[in-house]
């Protein structure tokens, strides 16, 4: 029984520590909020995120990040993180998501990380995915081949409410018109967003955001990232990629993915309970506000979710910055 709640202490104390990683990732690029600057905000965010995973006691591997090796400098796919002394993982990351979003000064910019056990996140290609995604009272309820009015049904019920009162949040895309019709057709509320799923997919896991139900062609990265939240939070979220072009059919098999029209469910995007999910606002969204600076101190809003006890902690921080010069650009 010592052993067992000794290893939980360490769960927990590693919790924290990935929390510490976002809001590193989301202080340093959160002060370019609007400059227009996309390659610098996203440089902020991928150099912090970087250097505060090399103090963490884990022995890490990239498997979702900015790239192949050749692609990205650092936080590549394939690249070790951490010091290795730690526990064997693999580390799922997206320091910014939502580049455009800070860049002009939008919502729903997060700085994301997901650590599982070896060989237990999908190692997803960077192209398209087709996505479903609900809260705790709907899982179980969905199916992305059945139609979207079957799917709001199904979510309206478990949820006890009419198919005329959920929001379901859609990317302005035009590879999503058809969704988008269906959708209106069937008499859902629609958001439409111009940048960013992976907010709104964590979002609806809680009742209070606003948001039932996320769905269309987004990211595939992302598509796995929203999955390792919602598998610690109890809801549900499917896929399929959707390749735009040849040659990602081969980039897909090349990373274990040999049938692009498999239906992925939750065992595929995410296998097992051991994985844990942060996130750290950068600018407001539907869960998360993001940070606040003052002078010296700056202030984020994080949240932190533990698969194996299904624990989701929010927590507000405040940070002396000039303790901390390292994670603070300048906007001259």
């Amino acid at each position: 029984m010592e052993g067992r709640d000794r290893r939980d202490e360490i769960e927990r104390e590693l919790a924290l520590e990935f929390v510490r990683v976002t809001e590193a990732a989301a202080l340093s690029s959160g002060r370019l909020m609007g400059t227009g600057d996309r390659e610098g905000c996203d440089q902020a965010a991928v150099t912090a995120m970087r250097m505060a995973l090399g103090t963490v006691d884990i022995n890490g591997t990239i498997v979702i990040g900015e790239g192949e090796m050749d692609e990205a400098p650092m936080l590549y796919i394939g690249e070790k993180v951490g010091t290795g002394r730690g526990p064997v993982v693999d580390v799922a990351v997206d320091p910014l998501e939502g580049t455009n979003v800070l860049a002009r000064g939008l919502s729903r910019a997060l700085s994301v990380l997901a650590v599982a056990g070896e060989d237990c996140l999908l190692h997803a290609p960077d192209m398209y995915m087709d996505k479903l995604a609900v809260g705790p009272k709907a899982a179980g309820k969905i199916d992305l081949d059945a139609p979207i009015e079957a799917n709001l049904r199904e979510v309206a019920r478990s949820l006890n409410r009419n198919v005329e009162d959920l929001v379901v949040v859609i990317l302005e895309r035009p590879r999503n018109e058809k969704l988008v019709s269906e959708v209106r057709k069937a008499g859902a509320r629609i958001k439409m967003i111009p940048d960013g799923d992976l907010s709104p997919a964590v979002a609806v896991a809680f009742e209070d955001s606003g948001v039932d139900v996320l769905a269309g062609i987004g990211g595939a990265p992302e598509g796995v990232l929203s999955a390792a939240a919602l598998r610690c939070a109890g809801g549900e979220m499917q896929g399929r990629l959707w390749p735009s072009k040849d040659f990602e059919v081969e980039r897909a098999r090349k990373m274990g993915i040999h049938d692009v029209k498999q239906k992925l469910t939750m065992d595929d995007l995410v296998r097992g309970d051991d994985v844990v999910f942060a996130a750290t606002g950068v600018t407001d969204g539907e869960i998360l506000r993001g940070v606040r600076y003052s002078g010296p101190v700056a202030k984020t809003y994080s949240l932190v979710m533990r698969g194996t006890t299904g624990t989701i902690r929010f927590i507000e921080a405040l940070h002396r910055l000039d303790r901390k010069p390292e994670l603070v650009r300048s906007r001259r």
